[in-house]
C-alpha cells in the first residue's frame, strides 16, 4: 500500500468514526469523544516526555459530572455542590501533588498539567456541551457534524489551492507550507460549504452557519498553527503514528480543538 492509498484508506476510516460518533446518539458520542480526549492527552504528554494522571482525571470527572447533571442522575439539590467541590479539588490537586514529587521536573509537570487542561481537556469538554447548546438540552447532532464538515472543507481546499497557486507564506516560521492564498481559498470554500449546510442542517439559521464557517476557518487555522508550533519546538513531524499516513489523533483534531470554544461562546450568545 503506497502512501497516498494509505492516507486515503485510514483517512476514510477516521471520517467514518467521527460521523458515527456524532450522528446516532449521545451515548456513542460521549464514549468516542471522551476516548479521543484521552488519546490526545496521551499523545500530548508523550511528545513532551512528561506523564501525569491529573488531566485524565480532570477530563473524565468533568464530563461525567456534566452528563450526570444533564440527565439528572444526581439529586438536583446536591448536583451543583458536587460539581463545584470536584472542580476546586481537581484545580488545586496538582499543586498539592508537587509536594510529593522529589525530582527537578515537579514544576514542569505542574505546568504541563495546566497546559494540558487548558489546551485539551477544556476544549474536549466543550465539544460535549455543543450538541446540547440549543433547544431544551436535547442532543442535536447537526452542529458538531457541521463544524467537522466545515473544518474538513477548509483544510482540504487550503491545501489544494495553496499547493497549486500558493506563493506568499502565511506563517513561515511555524508552518512553511501554509500560504496566504491557501488560507483565502479555504475560507471561500468554507463559506460556500456553509451555504449548502444551511439548506440541510436547519437547527441553526442561515446566518449562524455563515458565522460558524468564519469561526472555523479563522480559529481552525490558528489551531493548526499552534499545534505546528508545539511540534516544531520539539523537532517532531507528528504527535504519534496511531493513524497511518496521518500521524496521530492530535494532528487530525488540532483545528477543532481550538475552534469549538469560540463556537460554543457564539451559540451561548445566540440563545
Amino acid at each position: 500500500m503506497n502512501n497516498f492509498t494509505k492516507r486515503l484508506f485510514f483517512g476514510a476510516i477516521y471520517v467514518a468514526l467521527i460521523i458515527i460518533a456524532i450522528w446516532f446518539n449521545p451515548v456513542i458520542y460521549i464514549l468516542i469523544f471522551t476516548t479521543l480526549m484521552l488519546i490526545s492527552i496521551y499523545e500530548f504528554q508523550k511528545i513532551h516526555q512528561l506523564t501525569s494522571f491529573i488531566p485524565y482525571l480532570f477530563g473524565v470527572t468533568i464530563i461525567a459530572l456534566f452528563y450526570s447533571i444533564n440527565y439528572r442522575f444526581l439529586n438536583p439539590i446536591i448536583e451543583f455542590k458536587y460539581f463545584i467541590a470536584f472542580l476546586f479539588f481537581l484545580l488545586f490537586f496538582p499543586f498539592i501533588r508537587t509536594l510529593f514529587i522529589s525530582n527537578k521536573k515537579a514544576i514542569e509537570i505542574l505546568k504541563m498539567d495546566f497546559l494540558t487542561i487548558v489546551y485539551l481537556v477544556i476544549p474536549f469538554t466543550i465539544m460535549q456541551l455543543i450538541p446540547f447548546a440549543i433547544g431544551d438540552n436535547k442532543y442535536n447532532n447537526q452542529i458538531m457534524l457541521g463544524v467537522f464538515i466545515l473544518i474538513w472543507i477548509n483544510d482540504t481546499f487550503a491545501y489544494l489551492i495553496g499547493k497549486q497557486i500558493g506563493k506568499n507564506k502565511l506563517f513561515q516560521r511555524i508552518s512553511p507550507k501554509k500560504t496566504i492564498e491557501g488560507f483565502i481559498g479555504g475560507f471561500i470554500f468554507s463559506m460556500l460549504g456553509s451555504i449548502i449546510l444551511a439548506q440541510y442542517f436547519t437547527s441553526l439559521p442561515f446566518k449562524s452557519w455563515i458565522i460558524i464557517a468564519l469561526i472555523t476557518s479563522l480559529f481552525g487555522t490558528l489551531g493548526d498553527l499552534i499545534e505546528s508550533m508545539f511540534k516544531r519546538n520539539l523537532k517532531i513531524k507528528d504527535s504519534s503514528n496511531l493513524i497511518p499516513g496521518h500521524g496521530g489523533f492530535l494532528d487530525r483534531l488540532d483545528s477543532v480543538i481550538f475552534t469549538t470554544p469560540f463556537i460554543y461562546i457564539y451559540l451561548i450568545l445566540l440563545t
